[in-house]
């Protein structure tokens, strides 16, 4: 490879030298063409020895041309060439100069290499300059056109960014997760709790897990359920822990193509084996990185099939209610460049998209960036995340936490200055980090519902059905299956109201009401102990249930029915609850109920009465016009009578002005 590109250079100059008309300076130096005698002889074996990969031979036969020819252009080019290519640029800055000295239009690619001798000695502004006149010379070359403007581009985002630092101070993640060996690729979970990691042990890449126990990221354990004798590595773990998108490569056995995207689960309380995630995600071509949105529904991913932009580009696939996945597309053209655009991570925000690309404007190679879904729906324009977080070299993958304050990635040019143990100071290649992300580059903040269901009489856990609507919208947000052992975990990003409900064939179900206009922290999430009542067994096989019954089913508090205040008049976001009490009472059309109303303590006890008693009959009216019979529910307003909380508080006021419902018997 080192031999082509050497060629290809040399042929460039040779073209370009010889493609150029005879101008009014020629006659003051001479050409391969003109050149005699020693002079010659030297050139020609120099370009011999360039052509087979010689450097140092070919270096001294250009400089024996130029001692008996000093004005020898020709050989002055490829001995400037050479000694850029060796990374010896402030000798070929000055040799290139000799060149333009002889004759400033012999050959228009020494003014864009000049350029970039100059951009690697950190002379931007001559740099650029001759740059800009490559570009000016209206050469016929486009793609080192397009080159010569994409560093300019470079050039001037870069002296920006150095002018303008973002703040960045690395720590280490500590010895018992980085060491000699390589570690990369970092996903969390919600709860910064469990981190999975991708290590290369002498070649091979597996999955590696460490808990975090009292601040500190204790020793990486390899996912022995997951890791197999091939590669696996590019992973992205869901916020509650229980599944795993990643990439597994050379698989013969279920693979689409060279690599392809699988996934595993916790089932039992141990992860599955890995499964191809399949058709249509997975094609012929290369698929990686993965990374799945909050609410298990988007997936997104990088791919080098030929519909895209570039090399390889940024792909979403939906998943549809009977759990396929949707043909892959083209994320957006704002995303993706005609270059490499990689690695993309969606924060549970659902909003913000984290990437690396060598396509848009950056300091060189492979930057971080991120951009936010729009209104409409369609994404802004990428923010490079600035200097020092991006530098020359290549920046790789990065992950952000819940709350948006703390970034994670992989580094291999961060010093162990942070590092406090002789383990750590012995730590070669990449290691793991985390960083403050600044304020700018962070999401939207996001906070978590976790919880467990059981049973309220036998206290065993439940597997039950767990759904978040977004009030706003009326669409749900997030719907899960708690696991065997009860758990459930979802993200909720702030600036919304969420109804929350909790349901089980059999059981009455559970309602909550999170309201997140304003932002809630992510340290203090929500805690939940759910316990589902069942249906009394005794309701389908009597006419008549004994109060001893009924006694132990207080009412259900409807926390997602509202009022205007002062009206009886529900509002819409009301239906939303309402259709799931109707849904309940078609599931056990044995049962009867009764609809209770309550208000606070403010205002009179006869103007409360009555308003609590409109209230429960405007939700009974409700329900009869959707089809409930009428015969099986009654409704009553207790105004002020029966308070739950203090009515000294505005919390607990509010907690009193509420809509319930009871079963009564068949």
């Amino acid at each position: 490879m080192r031999q082509f590109i050497l060629f290809l250079v040399t042929i460039l100059f040779v073209q370009c030298a010889g493609a150029q008309k005879a101008t009014s300076t020629q006659g003051t130096y001479i050409t391969k063409k003109t050149a005699t005698g020693k002079a010659k002889k030297a050139y020609e074996k120099g370009m011999e020895y360039n052509i087979s990969g010689n450097d140092e031979k070919a270096l001294e036969e250009f400089t024996k041309a130029l001692k008996v020819a000093p004005n020898f252009i020709d050989a002055q080019i490829q001995w400037s060439s050479l000694k850029h290519y060796l990374e010896d640029y402030a000798a070929a800055e000055v040799g290139f100069e000799k060149v333009l000295a002889m004759d400033p239009n012999y050959s228009p690619k020494v003014i864009y290499v000049l350029g970039l001798a100059e951009l690697n000695q950190d002379k931007s502004m001559e740099g650029i300059e001759h740059l800009k006149q490559y570009i000016a010379s209206n050469p016929k070359n486009k793609i080192l056109l397009a080159k010569a403007e994409k560093r300019i581009k470079e050039e001037t985002f870069s002296a920006h960014a150095k002018a303008n630092p973002v703040a960045f101070e690395p720590q280490s993640l500590g010895n018992l997760v980085n060491t000699t060996d390589q570690e990369y690729l970092p996903s969390l979970t919600a709860d910064e709790s469990i981190l999975v990691f991708t290590k290369k042990i002498r070649g091979q890449e597996d999955f590696y897990i460490s808990k975090k126990t009292d601040g500190i990221w204790q020793e990486g354990i390899p996912l022995t359920d997951v890791n197999t004798p091939n590669n696996e590595g590019a992973q992205n773990i869901t916020p509650d822990g229980k599944f795993l998108v990643f990439t597994k490569c050379d698989s013969r056995k279920d693979g689409y193509g060279s690599c392809d995207i699988y996934f595993s689960e916790v089932k039992n309380g141990r992860w599955t084996a890995a499964a191809n995630i399949g058709s249509p995600v997975n094609s012929r071509d290369w698929e990686s990185q993965p990374s799945l949105s909050a609410d298990g529904q988007s997936l997104y991913f990088t791919s080098r099939r030929n519909t895209g932009l570039g090399k390889s580009d940024i792909y979403i696939s939906q998943r549809s209610a009977d759990g396929k996945w949707s043909r892959p597309k083209l994320l957006s053209d704002k995303i993706n460049t005609e270059g490499d655009d990689q690695s993309p991570f969606i924060h549970p925000d659902g909003q913000t998209l984290y990437f690396m690309s060598n396509g848009h404007p950056g300091m060189g190679g492979f930057d971080l960036f991120y951009s936010r879904k729009q209104a409409d729906g369609s994404w802004g324009d990428p923010v490079n995340l600035g200097y020092p977080i991006n530098t020359e070299a290549d920046e790789s993958t990065l992950v952000v936490s819940l709350d948006g304050k703390t970034a994670y990635y992989a580094s291999d040019r961060i010093q162990s200055k942070n590092n406090t143990t002789q383990k750590e100071k012995k730590a070669t290649g990449m290691d793991l980090y985390s960083f403050e992300l600044y304020p700018e580059a962070r999401p939207q903040p996001v906070t978590y519902v976790r919880g467990n269901i059981t049973d309220a009489e036998t206290q065993q856990p439940l597997v039950s059905r767990v759904e978040i609507v977004d009030m706003s919208t009326g669409k749900i947000h997030a719907a899960v299956n708690s696991d065997p052992d009860g758990f459930f975990l979802i993200t909720l990003p702030t600036g919304k109201n969420y109804a929350f409900n909790v349901s089980k064939p059999s059981y009455i179900f559970y309602s909550e009401h999170f309201d997140l206009k304003e932002s809630k922290e992510t340290n203090d999430p929500y805690q939940l102990a759910i316990e589902l009542r069942a249906v009394p067994e005794v309701i389908t096989g009597s006419t008549e249930i004994p109060a001893s019954a009924l006694e132990k089913y207080k009412p259900t508090v409807l926390r997602n029915v509202f009022f205007d205040t002062g009206s009886a008049e529900l509002r819409p976001e009301s239906f939303i609850e309402l259709n799931r009490l109707k849904t309940f009472l078609d599931e056990n059309s044995e049962i009867s109920i009764q609809l209770n109303g309550h208000t606070d303590n403010v205002g009179s006890d006869t103007d409360n009465l009555a308003l609590s008693d409109n209230r429960a009959k405007s939700v009974f009216t409700y329900l009869v016009e959707n089809g409930i019979d009428k015969a099986r529910m009654t409704y009553k307003g207790y105004g002020e009578t029966s308070p739950i909380d203090s009515n000294d508080t505005d919390s607990g006021r509010q907690a009193n002005r509420r809509t319930e419902f009871m079963i009564t018997g068949n």
